[in-house]
This record gives C-alpha cells, sequence and structure tokens, in this order.
C-alpha cells in the first residue's frame, strides 16, 4: 500500500481509534460482561461463544471477523480497511488486556442493572462513534453497518441497532428475558450515542419562511439574531405569482425568538422548522462575527 497521503489528521485518526477501541473493550469486560447483559452484532456473538465454549472474547472476534473483513475489501476500499485491520486488532488487544488486567476491578454496578445498561450504553456507543468518526471500524457488523451506509444510505446508528436486535434474540439461548430487555435499553442508547458523536454538537434548526414582508422579517433577524439568511426564488401554486422564501439555520434555542418575531411582523406567514444535523459554516462550526449595534440599520 501506498502511504504517501499519510499525514498529521491520519495519525490523530488513528490515536482516536484506538481510544475508541479502549472504551468499547473497557465497557464490555468491565461492565457488560459482569452484570451478565448481552451486546449486539459480532461481539453479542463472540459473549454467546463465550458462554457455551469458553474462548476469550479477543480471540474470537479476531477469528470471526476474517470473512467481514474480506468483504469490506471489496466495498469500502484499501484506506478504510486499512483502519478496519488496525482497529480489529486494537480491540482485540484491548478486550485480552482489560480481561487479564488486576488493577482495575468491574465497575460495582452488579446490583443495578438499569445504571449498567446507562453505562454500557453510553460508554459502548463513545468509544464506536469515536472509531467511526475517525474513519475506522472495529470490525464485525461495523464493516456491514459501513457498507449500508455507503451502499444505502443508512445510519451507522440505524444499521448496528437492526443487527444487535437479530444478535439479542440469539443471546436467549443464555440469558432470561428480563437480561436482554435490560441489554435492549443498551443497544439503543449505543446507536443514538454513535450517531450523536458522528455528527457532531453542530446541530441546528433549518427555517423556510413564506411571507409578503420578507425584507421586514429578515430585517429584525439580521438585527435581533445576527444571522444571514438566503433568498429562495419560488412561485405561488395557487395565484402562480413569484414569491420569496427565507432560508436560514439557527440554534434550536433561537427557535421560540424567531417565532415570536416572525408572529410580530407577519401572523399568516408559512414557516417551515426541519432538523438539521450537523452544520458546517459560520456561526455554528467557525467563529460568529459580531457585529457593532450601530452598523443595523
Amino acid at each position: 500500500m501506498n502511504f504517501k497521503w499519510w499525514t498529521k489528521y491520519n495519525s490523530l485518526e488513528l490515536l482516536m481509534i484506538t481510544l475508541g477501541c479502549a472504551i468499547y473493550a473497557f465497557s464490555l469486560d468491565m461492565i457488560s460482561i459482569p452484570n451478565g447483559l448481552a451486546d449486539g452484532g459480532l461481539s453479542g456473538i463472540t459473549l454467546i461463544i463465550r458462554y457455551f465454549l469458553h474462548i476469550n472474547l479477543g480471540v474470537s472476534t479476531l477469528v470471526l471477523n476474517i470473512p467481514l473483513i474480506l468483504i469490506g475489501f471489496r466495498f469500502l476500499g484499501k484506506r478504510v480497511m486499512f483502519y478496519t485491520l488496525y482497529g480489529t486488532l486494537c480491540l482485540s488487544l484491548f478486550l485480552i488486556l482489560w480481561s487479564h488486567q488486576s488493577i482495575i476491578k468491574p465497575l460495582p454496578l452488579k446490583h443495578d442493572l438499569l445504571l449498567s445498561s446507562l453505562a454500557a450504553g453510553v460508554l459502548s456507543g463513545l468509544g464506536i462513534g469515536l472509531v467511526f468518526r475517525y474513519n475506522g471500524t472495529t470490525g464485525g457488523s461495523d464493516i456491514i453497518a459501513r457498507v449500508s451506509q455507503k451502499k444505502y444510505g443508512i445510519s451507522s446508528g440505524k444499521g448496528i441497532l437492526i443487527m444487535d436486535y437479530i444478535v439479542l434474540f440469539l443471546s436467549l439461548s443464555y440469558l432470561d428475558f428480563y437480561h436482554i430487555m435490560y441489554s435492549l435499553i443498551v443497544s439503543f442508547i449505543l446507536a443514538r450515542m454513535i450517531d450523536f458523536v458522528q455528527e457532531g454538537p453542530n446541530r441546528a434548526k433549518a427555517l423556510f419562511i413564506i411571507s409578503d414582508k420578507y425584507e421586514e422579517i429578515t430585517q429584525l433577524i439580521d438585527i435581533t439574531l445576527e444571522r444571514g439568511w438566503t433568498y429562495l426564488n419560488a412561485e405561488g401554486g395557487y395565484q402562480n405569482d413569484e414569491k420569496k422564501v427565507i432560508y436560514l439555520m439557527i440554534q434550536p434555542r433561537e427557535v421560540p425568538q424567531l417565532k415570536q418575531l416572525i408572529k410580530s411582523v407577519d401572523s399568516k406567514a408559512f414557516v417551515t422548522v426541519l432538523d438539521a444535523h450537523e452544520v458546517i459554516g459560520e456561526g455554528f462550526s467557525y467563529q460568529r462575527k459580531r457585529y457593532h449595534i450601530s452598523l443595523h440599520k
């Protein structure tokens, strides 16, 4: 493989993949296994194998990943699969490390399955989410999730959640229904955490505003919220008249204020509010410009 493309950011990616694998393995060894919680995907299958055949998670993870890695090479490309191989090895090593170390004891949550489920879901989702965010996978169902995301547009969190439910059903072979229900909580929180970590904290609301008083509304938006906007040319469907549609992005906390602002100008304005999962640009991922009040007219 040609490594001429390697940059400092690639080194950061490997570092974060390592950290993500360490967190995920810690969650499995220190929370899920001691509290009898199942896991989804390939990790859940290795837990089933561990129960019946007493094979270490790290060893079974490495062996079962071989056919999935071959599939990944076909659909994801060499660079992604290099990261996948690295992530798979990291996860296997950390699973072995955490299970054999004697310094840190399993978290004392045996008498509270709810807290165990919440902790396992958050930590596992954080770990896998970091791996995904920095272009890696931990092998197993992660590879299938990445392939599904690339080919069918299914989010990684949703893809993993579907596979988790299938494996959790199989886990009934060694766990009672009581523990499986708590494991479902783990899977749900894990999927949400993965999507949150992947998409980042830069969430916002996208608004489309249709009003004949669009100039007055945008003037107040400029003065009150200091947000930029875009005019979209549109045509009314009933009278075929030309319309100006205001399009802008704001923080979720600014929505109530903007609604009141629009209502004060035009109570009959048509407003659509949509979720924007990630926004890159000034005012969100970049520092927002601050204007002096005297510049507003």
